[in-house]
């Protein structure tokens, strides 16, 4: 078999076959409109994981505010997003209370304090870190409440009612004590360094440029086999990229051996 043929045969195994799969809904806007600046409306009320009622204002407590917005029963990406920042917070050095305080809000009205205080104590399970269990706050809310903050942040979603699902972006916020948007981490894979680096700079007030958009959204569609996930198909793209880069590379060698050898 020569080269060429045997290239052909490899690209043909590894590619993804994405042709017959059914095009997505329209996404378009689903995406954090970074607002770097802006003031948080931090007299608004929410319903935290003990059902206590708390004004956003009183979570701060001096320090900068990290904010995820998801949902605690989401089936794809939200509990990854919460997980790579609170282990890349504990892994900073960071401590909940002294350094940040931490908000996960719910974007689903439906759910309850209930459904709040078994995701927090599923990540206390996982990532248990010096002062989380006071400082780390899961909030639920009304549906202006919660429309409220995610306007001041620029996030937006949208409900998918056969699926009962929410298409929205991935990313953290973090907000200066004073409530202003200071900068975002988009996407997932958050990196000890850029989260301390993004607290220390929220903490002294600074207020840094909008970051490169990434389009990564947390959302299932698939009309027939309910199995296509927009991020993760992403990720398969990728991977399938870089492994047949990888196997062009070893039979390029490979060739270029037997040659010489010739």
């Amino acid at each position: 078999m020569r080269l060429r043929e045997l290239l052909l045969l490899v690209l043909l195994l590894t590619a993804p076959r994405l042709a017959i799969a059914a095009p997505a809904p329209a996404l378009t806007g689903i995406v954090f409109e970074q607002r770097p600046g802006a003031r948080l409306p931090r007299q608004d009320i929410y319903r935290d994981d003990t059902g206590r009622t708390v004004r956003l204002d009183e979570l701060f407590e001096g320090t900068p505010l990290v904010l995820v917005l998801g949902y605690f029963h989401c089936s794809n990406l939200c509990s990854i997003v919460r997980g790579d920042l609170l282990k890349a917070l504990g892994v900073s050095g960071l401590v909940a209370g002294r350094d940040y305080s931490l908000i996960a809000l719910s974007i689903d009205p439906s759910e309850t304090s209930a459904d709040a205080a078994v995701a927090k104590a599923e990540d206390l399970e996982r990532f248990p870190a010096p002062g989380a269990p006071r400082n780390w706050h899961y909030l639920t809310g009304t549906a202006d409440a919660v429309q409220a903050l995610a306007d001041a942040v620029g996030f937006h979603d949208h409900f998918d009612p056969e699926r009962k699902q929410f298409a929205h972006p991935a990313g953290a916020v973090f907000a200066t004590p004073d409530g202003l948007v200071s900068s975002y981490l988009l996407g997932v894979g958050y990196r000890p360094a850029d989260v301390r680096l993004a607290v220390t700079r929220a903490t002294s007030g600074g207020i840094a440029p909008a970051a490169l958009p990434v389009l990564l959204l947390c959302y299932d569609y698939d009309p027939t086999t309910g199995g296509y996930t927009l991020a993760i198909m992403k990720l398969l793209r990728l991977a399938a990229a870089i492994t047949v880069v990888t196997i062009v590379g070893i039979l390029f060698l490979a060739f270029r051996r037997e040659r010489r050898r010739a």
